[in-house]
């Protein structure tokens, strides 16, 4: 006669079925071919269901739940420091306990989404703006050329990429990666609209009102008529000093231009900020030496976006403006 573990499915079922009819469990041992111990066992823990293996948890309910409220509180905390202070509760856990703890409870280690900051006028300025552009149509936001600048770094991330390595190959240059104070980076305008992008400038200098000026003259035209040809359309910029100097505006009177109005510290509102992204994403594996390298980088990653990739971006505008109603004015996940 075999223990439990060692019932066949057959006899399991023989078990189960003759239990349903009522049958003794004298009866089924006979039946099944098994020791009536074997029986009980087996219809025991069909009633109860069987018990879970393994060491028994180290913490209970309430320690758990003292973990999620460190967590809650301070997000931005690492892991040493969050086990430090659950351990100073009076919690006896390691530090993989807390780790795993926390996954369990669906914490993930992320990179936190920026958002800008925003006072009580701004946010009622943003609000304002949303309700007069709520009824737009895809068709007029189509008419609009979004622009901005963005910085590109040489190393991006803060520790950059990982490595796949052997015991003793630390100092191998093969598995070594250079390590600058002051990583050389660009800064890059850049415009679209739902047809695709225009060409991209790199800024040399700090941007005042003749720099930008410039990029107007020599940048923005030449994606105007290659996105528009003879069509009417409205520029977008933000805030920025040099964007609302007043010779910057004569410069945009002079040369026929209107130019969308734009509430300050919005760039969730800017969809050109998401293919930022996009390209920035794009550059991830990307191992530029110097900043020529770093520009030729940007040049090809930025040709390969397309105009359905514009075109889906423009017709976020909509959802976009809903959520900063719904948000009151405040910063959106966009």
């Amino acid at each position: 006669m075999g223990k439990t573990s060692d019932l066949t499915a057959v006899q399991k079922t023989i078990i189960d079925t003759l239990h349903k009819e009522g049958k003794t469990q004298k009866v089924i041992a006979k039946e099944a071919g098994c020791s009536q111990s074997s029986v009980s066992k087996h219809i025991n823990r069909q009633a109860k269901g069987r018990e879970k293996c393994g060491r028994k948890k180290c913490t209970s309910s309430r320690d758990n739940r003292t973990l999620q409220r460190i967590v809650t509180t301070n997000p931005f905390k690492n892991v040493g420091e969050i086990h430090k202070e659950w351990t100073a509760a009076g919690v006896s856990a390691s530090r993989t306990t807390t780790r795993r703890l926390m996954k369990d409870m669906g914490f993930r280690c992320r990179i936190p989404c920026v958002k800008p900051l925003l006072n009580k006028k701004q946010r009622k300025k943003r609000l304002a703006w949303a309700k007069d552009k709520k009824d737009w149509t895809d068709a007029e936001w189509s008419k609009v050329m979004f622009s901005d600048e963005s910085k590109f770094c040489i190393s991006f991330g803060n520790q950059g990429p990982r490595v796949w390595r052997k015991s003793g190959e630390a100092q191998n240059p093969r598995c070594m990666r250079s390590s600058v104070k002051f990583p050389p980076s660009v800064m890059v305008w850049g415009a679209m609209s739902s047809a695709g992008v225009g060409p991209l400038c790199f800024l040399r200098s700090r941007v005042n009102a003749a720099v930008y000026q410039e990029v107007l003259e020599h940048f923005m035209l030449p994606a105007a008529d290659q996105l528009y040809g003879d069509a009417d359309f409205t520029f977008q910029q933000d805030l920025a000093p040099a964007h609302s100097a007043k010779t910057t505006s004569t410069w945009f009177k002079d040369h026929g231009i209107p130019v969308l109005d734009w509430p300050a510290n919005s760039p969730d509102l800017n969809p050109i900020e998401n293919l930022w992204g996009i390209v920035k994403r794009r550059m991830q594996y990307a191992r530029p030496n110097n900043a020529e390298e770093l520009k030729t980088t940007i040049r090809a990653t930025w040709a390969l976006i397309t105009p359905e990739q514009c075109h889906r971006l423009i017709e976020s505008m909509p959802r976009r403006i809903t959520a900063v109603i719904e948000a009151k004015g405040a910063p959106t996940k966009y």
